[in-house]
């Protein structure tokens, strides 16, 4: 999902590190090619390339190479232009987007933030296919201004083919497909449990990883022409599946909020010191408790770290405990009544210690410790 371009072999390692080859950045997205895209790529070919015969019968084998080996760049170019799709949407909504990766036969873009409503998840997950589609359908079109029975003819057919099967699998009804995504977003919406989403749109990644190697075996049995592309792909990408809903399965196990649990029952007593109390004082007074430090005119300076105020106190004790204070920005700020799942979510994506909790008028409610949370959570899970 994104765009202004790098160039240069030193920046793409850097920049891409484990993920892959830096290609080019949009809106501040970096889009990386994974070591894995070329093996992809090379196995379509040679799967390919004998295909490329029974539609030109007058083809030169290096031909069939190379119109084979340009289906592999243009199913790489469809994958992209359909995460893409997805990337550009989810800035629009205002959701951080960490990287668009394409690998293998595919591609990922890894959004920052759960979306925070189905109809978000909704629509980040048809812009993928959406953009398939409209493709597909535009070089379809193209077809019948290119002279049939050629190898520009069929470099444009392999175009249109490429994006509708990118755009039609996706919508296929199981995670990690946009299908599925799009089952969560329904279910969610109807239910308001986004757990329970989750649940069914996996079940429908066990059927669709299952129709794949049905679909192989098919191939396999009445001697199909493509029957050895087909079952490459169908294994390759029923793996995909079968990871990627085990993936999103954890991952919601990850984000879900223990019943019975209460915010109320894991913050910490608040107390508010002026900034300029000695930073010894602040100490003493913070045992059990989040310290919120306040200047003389009203304003907060930030929250008491208590491992930097040690830090400081053992050699200045009577400096101004202001000077030890973790500033409170608005990532770290939660309010009371949000729901668990959201709370969650925010510790885990925040690099912060602890977090201010404040009530529905802004009024300091108590403090929040990251380890405190991922205690409750823990247990919490190991009770269920």
């Amino acid at each position: 999902m994104a765009a202004t371009s790098q160039h240069g072999a030193g920046p793409a390692r850097r920049a891409g590190g484990d993920g892959g080859l830096l290609l080019f950045r949009v809106g501040g997205v970096p889009v990386l090619l994974a070591p894995s895209w070329w093996i992809g790529s090379l196995v379509i070919v040679v799967l390919y390339a004998p295909l490329v015969g029974r539609f030109l019968p007058d083809v030169s084998t290096p031909t069939a190479w190379l119109l084979a080996a340009a289906f592999a760049v243009l199913l790489g170019l469809s994958v992209l232009a359909h995460e893409l799709g997805h990337c550009l949407v989810a800035l629009r909504l205002g959701i951080p987007v960490r990287r668009l990766r394409l690998f293998l036969l595919g591609g990922l873009s890894e959004v920052a933030r759960t979306p925070r409503r189905p109809g978000q998840e909704g629509l980040v997950a048809a812009a993928g296919p959406a953009v398939s589609l409209v493709l597909g359908g535009f070089c379809s079109l193209l077809l019948f201004a290119v002279p049939p029975d050629g190898a520009v003819w069929l470099l444009v057919a392999e175009c249109a083919v490429a994006n509708f099967a990118v755009g039609f699998f996706n919508l296929l009804p199981g995670l990690p497909l946009d299908g599925g995504r799009l089952v969560r977003a329904g279910v969610w919406a109807m239910t308001g449990l986004r757990a329970k989403g989750t649940k069914a749109a996996v079940a429908g990644g066990a059927l669709v990883a299952t129709g794949l190697i049905v679909w192989a075996l098919l191939g396999l049995a009445m001697q199909s022409p493509d029957r050895w592309l087909r079952l490459g792909v169908c294994v390759v990408t029923a793996w995909f599946v079968i990871l990627g809903a085990r993936s999103e399965l954890a991952a919601e196990a990850r984000r879900g909020w223990p019943a019975g649990l209460e915010l109320s029952d894991l913050v910490r007593p608040v107390l508010q010191l002026p900034a300029e109390s000695p930073v010894s004082d602040a100490l003493a007074a913070s045992a059990g408790r989040g310290v919120v430090l306040v200047r003389a005119d009203g304003v907060a300076a930030g929250l008491l770290d208590e491992q930097a105020a040690q830090q400081l106190a053992s050699v200045s004790p009577h400096a101004p405990a202001e000077q030890a204070a973790e500033p409170i920005r608005a990532e770290t700020v939660l309010l009371a009544s949000e729901p668990g799942e959201e709370i969650a979510e925010r510790v885990r994506e925040t690099p912060a210690w602890q977090f201010l909790v404040v009530d529905d008028e802004g009024r300091p409610a108590g403090v929040l410790r990251r380890e405190d949370l991922r205690t409750a959570l823990m247990q919490g899970r190991r009770a269920q």
